[in-house]
């Protein structure tokens, strides 16, 4: 009496089950070596890397976007710059409207600042637009034809009648560096400094 072979993989006996068994043991066996791969040594460790991560950022990038960062680019005469109307200070119970200047080659130039009242029914600690679109014109006007576009400038702060005001560099418990928008800290940037990706 002979027997047949005994097939456990049920795809084996349906058309083509032989192809699907054997792309699925090709895959497992692909996941295997990630795994192993993953559980080896870890990678060569590059002395250069460590020191750079451990360093307060001296540049990092704005990028315009359609929620707090309407306004960054480069303004007519080749300053770079970075206008928010939704600055406010938790102290004064003001809100502002800021325009941040730094030089052509992104060091810092000259804060302009102009207090207008805190738009109603926002809750402490929220931005919120100030409502000041003419005021807001006028600035952007300031700044003749100007670009929207990425920058990339370095941090500061200044003190304007005794609000800070700028891009502060600071540290999270972890040792972390971020730069956050004063007044208000609505906006935190991390590394890489791209300005792709922050915190709000």
């Amino acid at each position: 009496m002979s027997r047949s072979p005994r097939r456990s993989d049920p795809y084996a006996t349906r058309p083509g089950g032989g192809l699907l068994t054997a792309a699925r043991r090709v895959l497992a066996g692909l996941a295997a070596v990630a795994v192993t791969a993953s559980c080896s040594s870890p990678p060569e460790h590059r002395p250069d890397e460590e020191a750079v991560a451990g360093e307060a950022p001296e540049r990092f990038t704005i990028v315009p976007d359609d929620y707090h960062v309407p306004y960054a680019g480069t303004a007519e005469d080749g300053r770079k710059f970075f206008l928010s109307e939704e600055l406010f200070s938790l102290d004064s119970g003001f809100a502002y409207v800021g325009v941040f200047l730094w030089n052509a080659d992104g060091t810092f130039d000259e804060v302009r600042v102009d207090t207008v009242d805190r738009s109603d029914g926002l809750p402490p600690g929220q931005p919120g637009g100030a409502g000041a679109e003419d005021l807001v014109a006028a600035r952007l006007a300031e700044l003749g034809d100007y670009v929207l576009e990425p920058i990339e400038v370095e941090p500061f702060t200044q003190d304007v009648d005794g609000v800070t005001f700028g891009w502060n560099v600071d540290r999270y418990e972890d040792g972390t560096y971020y730069i956050n928008i004063e007044p208000g800290d609505f906006i935190a940037y991390y590394e890489p400094w791209d300005g792709l990706g922050y915190d709000t």
